[in-house]
């Protein structure tokens, strides 16, 4: 799989924009906005070496939610296809077991962030 290297402030990819991929974070820090750039902008969350974000734009292939963006220089991410995802399932199905942990979170976090809201 193909590493990129990122300077602090380069989108990764933007809201509204095709989805196809998710990203392993190999280096550096990457940050996911609601909104980026415009008034009001709100970082959604931040993720670190070891961690998987844009996944939703792998499994359902509609338009991103939000916008990643390089939050330091030297930020390293691995973009994974569906066609590259079978390949590091077979090679690394304790990663894939860490996606699937850190997709249940995200699910439940904004489940709880909803819910507050709504209330």
């Amino acid at each position: 799989m193909e590493v990129k290297t990122l300077k602090e402030g380069q989108v990764i990819f933007k809201e509204g924009t095709p989805g196809g991929c998710m990203y392993e974070v190999a280096a550096g820090k990457v940050g996911v906005y609601a909104n980026y750039g415009m008034p009001g902008q709100k970082l959604l969350r931040e993720y670190y070496p070891d961690q998987y974000f844009g996944e939703m734009g792998l499994v359902d292939e509609a338009p991103r939610s939000a916008t990643a963006v390089a939050l330091t220089n030297d930020t390293w991410v691995i973009p994974i296809t569906e066609a590259g995802f079978e390949e590091f399932f077979s090679k690394n199905p304790v990663r894939v077991w860490m996606i699937m942990q850190q997709m249940s979170y995200n699910l439940r976090r904004r489940t709880i962030d909803y819910v507050e809201v709504c209330e």
